[in-house]
């Protein structure tokens, strides 16, 4: 597979598909469009495609029954689902059938690719690594494995444990790495991909080690509309992190979550439980300094100056 996937956006509405095409080949994805389920098989079965953007309700061959085919027939290809109706039966049902997560709509720029290059990792981590390739396994003290192995056992039998299990093993070792999740998928009794797939799906859960201090910066509609875009690039410059890591020195974890809840307050950021809203990068930076000081040092008086004018 090249270094970026080649992806396939299936949906009936035409707008949809040109929005995620202009989005995607902007950051260097090769994407393709399909006017429905239909026309999405033929492409398929005629061309290779790494992952599968597709809407649920489409005429004649709709989302659910796309992914079932597609699962069958080219179980390698990742499956994300592009929805404005995600029910919980269905979306319950995608992640059976092993979606990999969802972009609701209408969509901002930054939920749709922050949703794709996950996707995109997901994909590489399912290839064989090369010997150069291989990372340390990871070990965990006895003490830890031993309450794990015990919630599982405690949880086993329960209707619906895979969550309780998830967010038990979260608690006790801090995130959700791959040796996690199969010792899960091994002592529940069932696919390290359903597992995987619940754990991509909600953004609850980690696979990378969370900071002391988390912050959310949310990449809903009304937050992107009112310029949350221009407060998170200062964010990342500022600790010199991406959304999904960890700073150097473990005190920050950055996330983009879809919605905070707080639309009214936009655009809106969070840091541990702490709801900050009317954020300006400005505004951003200072607060994420109280709990760091020397990162706030190490931005120039020029340019908190000149942050200033611009909010002024």
């Amino acid at each position: 597979m090249a270094e970026k996937p080649r992806i396939l956006i299936v949906d009936d509405e035409l707008i949809v598909i040109r929005s995620a095409e202009r989005v995607l080949k902007a950051e260097g994805y090769d994407v393709e469009g399909a006017l429905g389920g239909r026309e999405a098989i033929t492409k398929i079965e005629q061309n290779s495609y790494d992952l599968v953007f597709t809407d649920l309700k489409m005429p004649e061959v709709d989302g659910i029954t796309l992914i079932r085919w597609i699962k069958k027939t080219k179980p390698s290809i990742g499956i994300v689902i592009i929805t404005g109706y995600p029910s919980q039966d269905t979306i319950k049902e995608a992640l059976e059938l092993g979606i990999i997560d969802y972009v609701p709509k209408p969509f901002t720029p930054s939920v749709l690719l922050d949703v794709t290059e996950r996707a995109a990792e997901w994909i590489k981590g399912r290839k064989p690594e090369k010997p150069e390739e291989k990372k340390v396994k990871e070990e965990f003290p006895p003490a830890m494995e031993a309450e794990l192995e015990r919630v599982i056992a405690d949880l086993r039998r329960k209707q619906g444990a895979l969550i309780p299990v998830l967010q038990r093993a979260q608690e006790i070792v801090g995130y959700l790495p791959p040796v996690v999740q199969k010792k899960i998928s091994k002592g529940l009794n069932i696919p390290v991909a359903e597992v995987h797939s619940v754990v991509s799906f909600y953004s609850f859960f980690t696979m990378k080690p969370r900071g002391d201090h988390n912050i959310r910066v949310c990449l809903g509609t009304a937050c992107y509309v009112k310029g949350i875009e221009r407060v998170l690039s200062k964010i990342t410059d500022a600790l010199k992190i991406n959304i999904g890591d960890t700073t150097e020195n473990r005190k920050f974890s950055l996330e983009g979550v879809r919605c905070l809840g707080a639309c009214g307050l936009a655009p809106v950021m969070v840091i541990d439980q702490e709801t900050h809203g009317a954020m300006t990068p400005k505004k951003a930076l200072e607060i994420i300094g109280q709990y760091e000081p020397a990162m706030l040092e190490a931005v120039s008086a020029s340019e908190m100056e000149e942050m200033a004018e611009k909010e002024g």
